[in-house]
């Protein structure tokens, strides 16, 4: 973030991955990362190599889900913090060869920023050059450690792919991952039964391998 961002001094003090943003009427979204930093901004990184995955659309809804939640019952709007939603695509996705794309409301007719606290940055994960952002992202596409420019990736890069304990947990990591797309998929199963009305709420529960509760919490999702 700090090469990303372009701001050396950025201090990244709370970090958690995979964050469920629910929303209770409409679509809900899973983050990749969310950061807090020391000035409070909120910072989502989500690392994308479909380029469908990146979409505009996307950025934006993923901005105004965080805003969403990002405030007390009651509290005034200026306590709304910055917010940043970072794309890092294998691709250049937004096609014109440059290594960053920050996007900013701003006044048309002036060209100013509007200055809400909201920004999006798209980061070209293709691109190569021999400058700190480029250097970062040959090393997102390097899987020898030792072909690596900066140090601490190379250092991670080291303890997950050789040590016996990095080891361990990147297949812990990697059985989650594989949990969390079955249920997923089951999930999208049970909705298609619901949406049949055939089917009782437990025999539905005893083929997607959910609870009734689950399942019912489902239903009444869908009748909303």
């Amino acid at each position: 973030m700090q090469i990303v961002l372009e701001k050396p001094d950025l201090r990244v003090l709370d970090v958690r991955t995979q964050v469920f943003v629910e929303n209770l009427l409409n679509r809900s979204v899973r983050l990749d990362i969310l950061a807090t930093d020391s000035t409070g901004a909120k910072l989502n990184v989500e690392g994308q190599r479909s380029d469908k995955g990146a979409g505009r659309k996307r950025a934006r809804y993923n901005s105004s889900m965080m805003d969403a939640n990002l405030l007390k019952k009651g509290e005034d709007f200026d306590k709304l913090p910055e917010t940043w939603v970072i794309f890092i695509t294998e691709n250049d996705v937004m096609g014109k060869g440059l290594p960053l794309y920050p996007i900013e409301r701003c006044f048309l007719g002036t060209g100013e920023r509007f200055e809400d606290g909201s920004h999006i940055l798209y980061v070209n994960g293709a691109y190569r050059g021999d400058t700190p952002i480029g250097k970062l992202m040959h090393d997102f596409s390097c899987t020898d450690a030792a072909d690596m420019y900066y140090g601490t990736l190379a250092d991670r890069v080291r303890f997950f792919k050789e040590s016996k304990e990095g080891i361990e947990i990147m297949c812990r990591a990697m059985e989650d991952m594989r949990n969390q797309t079955l249920k997923e998929g089951m999930i999208n199963v049970a909705k298609k039964m619901l949406e049949d009305g055939t089917i009782t709420l437990e025999k539905i529960a005893e083929f997607v391998g959910l609870s009734v509760d689950e399942v019912r919490k489902l239903k009444t999702d869908q009748n909303m």
